[in-house]
């Protein structure tokens, strides 16, 4: 799930640590692509152990490692949704957010050009 993924990455960014392995799930793997694109992680690629797949993700690493905290906004229990008026600038532009929409994982900026509201999932800074 992302919220576990987001806070394995933010212990293995403060630990030094050049990798993490998580389980592969579609969701897992669109979230850290984005985050790849955005430079919060190195590369996030799918790989085969026997017959499960696995979630390698290379970090960034040294004295300025982007990944420093997150805020989980949809949770199991408690699913916020918003539409993309409503979307507004993470720690002002030094942030990312990240929904969940009907066409698929988009940033927040993507999906207030894209006009699309969605299941709002967390703020990375």
């Amino acid at each position: 799930m992302h919220y576990t993924i987001l806070s394995e990455l933010k212990n293995a960014v403060r630990a030094k640590k050049d990798k993490v392995i998580f389980p592969y799930s579609k969701m897992d793997l669109a979230i850290l692509k984005k985050l790849a694109e955005n430079g919060y992680v190195k590369s996030a690629e799918r790989e085969a152990a026997g017959r499960k797949s696995i979630i390698v993700v290379k970090l960034a690493t040294g004295a300025t490692a982007p990944l420093n905290d997150f805020k989980i906004m949809s949770k199991p229990s408690r699913h916020t949704y918003t539409d993309y008026r409503s979307l507004s600038a993470v720690r002002q532009g030094h942030g990312l957010s990240m929904l969940s929409t009907s066409q698929g994982i988009m940033t927040g900026k993507e999906a207030r050009k894209g006009k699309i509201g969605g299941e709002y999932l967390f703020e990375i800074w």
